[in-house]
């Protein structure tokens, strides 16, 4: 049975959770021609801007309404009306992306209410959508952030029910845990079977790596909001992580549109529900690429499971990541230990591990145990992993110490495969340099070389 908790601490040791602005800015960045706003000072947009251009290694749009002592005390309506007309001339985009912040939100600014005034006043802004989303730091972390913008988008965008339906047409809501590359798999998958997504936030358009002809001051791709405005005239919604859901339900609120929400896509019985799901909405069956990925899949499982089973491992990350990894991990055999992740939401009731807590990368490292294998996590975690002689797979937001992050592909039999290998490799390594596991005697460990040896020679 898993333990529940939360760490019973003042203040964070070795800090897991980020801001929920950056979460909401990067969520704004899978809308064509957008430009985020951070509203607060101008160190909170520093510090989000580093952790974001590390991770991505692309030029990352982000502004803000650069508040000070005076106006934090006054109120910033001022301010966001100076930068929303400052963005626009220099700039043009087509949508504007308003996260509030601590500072601005601890003050109580009310700008949901000065919003429309100040567009009332600005008639020269009529072709910009400005979408506020309310984000400050005390609430979450990046994934509630990111979750809150998405709904911010759809309240701000998406047209009332009453329109037409096209019936080959899915939405296709992608939570922050997914890679841009993961995005792009999953929609290579629904066209797979005739049906066409709007992809809410795209990702794959935006900060897939690409270099542009020209530079542009705004975001480099992504849905645009025309589209947006459509998603209305879907037949079904598809919400990846429990983080969507509020996000769908606001969608079939507006539109009738219903929603199937999979809390993770990342394994051979939780993508084998995404396809059936499709089979249903597209009345056809999967094509022989699907098939032979899944059986690659199924293969590479049976390969990789000796190097899985009883190992310890421990996962860290907001829910919906944790979720994925710590079942997977389940799935082969391996035991997560614990599991320490930034809120206590829906999707931290199914992470799959023997406590799982709401913390930071100091109680991950006390419940560990004695010799853990592996350790999943982001980037911060390094100095953890060497501490306690585990392999560290980077996972999440930010992984700034390895390229490639954005373009790894961790959802789909193809993705599932590929972090089988990469998962299992990094166990064999830990094998090499850490030959006896805790409670393991060497004659113990000769009998399992013997059983991978004698199990692949038998075929």
């Amino acid at each position: 049975m898993t333990d529940f908790g939360n760490a019973a601490k003042a203040c964070a040791v070795n800090p897991l959770k980020l801001s929920p602005a950056l979460g909401g800015a990067l969520a704004f960045l899978g809308l064509d021609r957008c430009l985020p706003m951070l509203h607060g000072g101008q160190g909170c947009t520093a510090f989000s801007l580093v952790l974001a251009v590390r991770h991505f290694r692309e030029t990352i749009p982000l502004q803000t309404t650069a508040m000070s002592e005076l106006s934090t005390i006054l109120g910033g309506a001022d301010n966001v009306e100076q930068a929303i007309g400052t963005i626009y001339d220099r700039a043009r985009p087509n949508v504007i992306g308003i996260c509030t912040t601590a500072l601005t939100e601890t003050r109580d600014d009310d700008i949901s209410a000065e919003l429309p005034f100040i567009l009332e006043r600005h008639p020269e802004w009529q072709d910009l959508d400005v979408i506020l989303a309310s984000t400050p730091d005390y609430a979450g972390g990046l994934e509630a952030g990111w979750s809150r913008a998405v709904e911010a988008m759809v309240q701000a965008l998406v047209e009332p029910s009453g329109r037409r339906r096209t019936l080959r047409r899915v939405n296709l809501l992608a939570g922050s845990h997914l890679s841009p590359a993961d995005v792009e798999e999953l929609r290579e998958t629904i066209d797979g079977f005739g049906l066409k997504a709007i992809v809410l936030p795209d990702l794959s358009g935006s900060l897939d790596g690409h270099v542009p002809d020209d530079f542009v001051p705004t975001s480099l791709g992504g849905t645009p909001a025309d589209l947006i405005r459509g998603m209305g005239e879907s037949v079904m919604t598809l919400a990846i992580g429990e983080q969507m859901r509020p996000a769908a339900k606001a969608l079939a609120e507006r539109s009738g549109v219903p929603f199937t929400v999979f809390d993770r896509v990342t394994g051979l019985e939780a993508f084998d529900a995404f396809v059936a799901t499709l089979m249903d909405i597209s009345g056809t069956g999967p094509n022989d690429r699907l098939q032979r990925q899944r059986s690659r899949l199924v293969d590479a499982m049976l390969d990789g499971h000796f190097f899985f089973g009883g190992r310890c491992a421990g996962v860290a990350g907001d829910p919906d990541l944790a979720l994925a990894m710590s079942g997977l991990l389940a799935d082969l055999g391996c035991t997560v230990t614990r599991a320490v992740t930034t809120a206590q939401t829906p999707a931290t009731e199914h992470i799959a591990a023997n406590a799982v807590m709401v913390g930071d990368l100091d109680d991950l490292e006390q419940g560990l145990g004695e010799s853990p294998a592996l350790i999943v996590a982001n980037s911060h975690a390094k100095d953890l992993s060497d501490r306690v002689g585990a392999s560290l797979f980077r996972a999440g937001f930010p992984v700034y110490d390895r390229l490639g992050a954005p373009q790894r592909v961790s959802v789909g039999y193809r993705g599932t495969r590929d972090l089988v290998f990469a998962l299992g490799n990094l166990l064999m390594d830990h094998d090499d340099t850490h030959p006896h596991p805790a409670g393991e005697t060497t004659g113990e460990r000769e009998n399992h070389d013997r059983h991978i040896d004698a199990t692949l020679a038998a075929g």
